[in-house]
């Protein structure tokens, strides 16, 4: 391994500001609206009616957007970088505007349903793209700027939300997303190369399609449910499935993951679980509003600052973290990542008592930053191993696609794993916290053993 990469410095990034700005931008578009329909559920729901489907509108977007995530290789293939993300701002824009006009809740949901195809082709060119739109050395300083939108996303989603929920109008928040994606959609031709077109469009593996599609509805079933244990079984039934992808995909003609994710000794068999385990630590925002409230006795305000800690980490460590380009360097951030968030949730376990005073509640504060900067510092250089560990130009570009995929369902799975933590203790919340923290502190440490074994290969 050669002892020094060449990294590009922000600055030669800034000369390339137009394609990075349409790539992050097509991220960010797809993370936001995530989460912007959380805040707004509550005066969706006292306006057109739908109560039984309100958790639906998270499912039917996260179901679409992995379908979506694994067709990026297929779309490019036909159409190219640009043709591709003409469709990708086209049709989330257009799930945006079945938004704004939804009479009914059951056409709310295919809007956020065509909302999420869009999100996850945007969410994968961006990843996609990167190889042939950036040269190899922007390739860690693009990597950090994707992936730091999926921090921002966590941020900007509930709080967009939450300002048109405060004036109890609805419509104006699917319209604005609309508006953006027909504007970035403008500097789309300037701003990528025609390549990538090949004319064949690749198959679509649909029995491994088929299976992700199971697991996330199974996870995303699991996260509304109030039972432990059908919310544990789902979430059992949800992780068979995965196995069962991994199997099929292993044999199939058709792959969604690059196949050196299958030949031993490959770099990419470990870069995904690690990925996929930093990731999905930031389900734990969903609650720490509520732990902060209830146990420090925090008002609403400052209690909502804790939902977007973690991301805020995250985001802010991306600058510094894809700074490093010795190869010794990258390899100790790749174990130190996982490292410091499994030791932040362990504090945050630890912090978490009833009746805790509000200075202790407050100091998870910098403790979630800690936790976010391990996500961060770790991130960008994943995603590339994940390039650069493909046998050629083809499966770089299926190895950057499957980053989204991966994100996304460590997305879904996380969501259910942290429900069903909160509630094995419900209703005591100090217990519920420390259940939440303590395991996904497990979850985190596992990932410290992937990214060792990332450095191995």
């Amino acid at each position: 391994m050669r002892d020094k990469e060449n990294v590009g410095s922000w600055r030669e990034l800034g000369a390339h500001a137009s394609t990075a700005l349409v790539l992050a931008g097509g991220v960010l578009m797809g993370a936001v609206n995530i989460y912007v329909a959380a805040s707004l559920l509550p005066t969706v729901v006292g306006d057109i009616g739908g109560e039984l489907l309100y958790a639906w509108t998270m499912t039917a977007f996260l179901v679409a957007q992995v379908v979506a995530t694994m067709c990026v290789s297929r779309v490019l293939s036909r159409y190219g970088g640009v043709g591709a993300y003409l469709i990708g701002f086209g049709v989330f824009a257009a799930g945006s505007l079945v938004c704004v006009v939804s009479p009914v809740m059951p056409v709310l949901l295919v809007g956020r349903g065509v909302q999420g195809l869009g999100a996850g082709l945007l969410t994968g060119l961006g990843f996609a793209v990167i190889h042939s739109a950036l040269p190899p050395q922007l390739w860690t300083r693009g990597s950090a700027l994707i992936s730091a939108m999926f921090g921002v996303g966590n941020l900007v989603g509930p709080a967009l939300g939450g300002v048109f929920a405060q004036f109890g109008s609805w419509r104006p928040a699917f319209a604005v997303p609309a508006v953006a994606a027909v504007a970035m959609a403008a500097f789309v031709p300037r701003a990528l190369p025609r390549g990538e077109r090949d004319g064949q469009a690749a198959p679509v593996p649909v029995a491994s399609l088929a299976l992700v599609v199971g697991a996330v509805g199974a996870v995303s079933v699991a996260g509304i449910l109030a039972d432990p244990v059908a919310m544990a079984a789902f979430i059992v039934l949800g992780l068979v499935l995965v196995v069962a992808f991994l199997v099929v995909e292993k044999r199939a003609a058709v792959q969604v993951l690059p196949r050196s994710t299958y030949r031993p000794g490959s770099v990419t068999r470990w870069v995904y679980p690690t990925i996929a385990i930093l990731a999905s630590g930031v389900a734990v925002e969903t609650f720490l509003p509520l732990f902060s409230r209830n146990l420090g006795g925090l008002p609403p305000v400052a209690a909502g600052f804790f939902a977007g800690a973690l991301s805020l980490g995250w985001s802010a460590s991306q600058v510094v973290g894809s700074s490093a380009h010795r190869a010794s360097a990258v390899r100790r951030l790749r174990v130190a990542g996982p490292a410091l968030l499994a030791a932040a949730f362990t504090a945050l376990a630890l912090l978490s008592h009833e009746n805790a005073a509000t200075l202790t509640v407050v100091a998870w504060l910098p403790v979630l930053l800690v936790g976010g900067a391990g996500i961060g510092i770790a991130m960008p250089h994943l995603s590339v191993a994940a390039m650069t560990g493909a046998a050629d130009a083809e499966e770089g570009r299926r190895a950057a696609a499957a980053i989204a995929t991966v994100l996304t369902t460590a997305t879904a799975f996380g969501a259910a794993v942290a429900g069903l933590l909160v509630n094995l203790a419900v209703p005591e919340t100090a217990a519920s916290a420390r259940y939440l923290f303590a395991g996904f502190a497990v979850i985190a440490a596992l990932g410290t053993g992937t990214a060792r074994m990332v450095n191995r290969a």
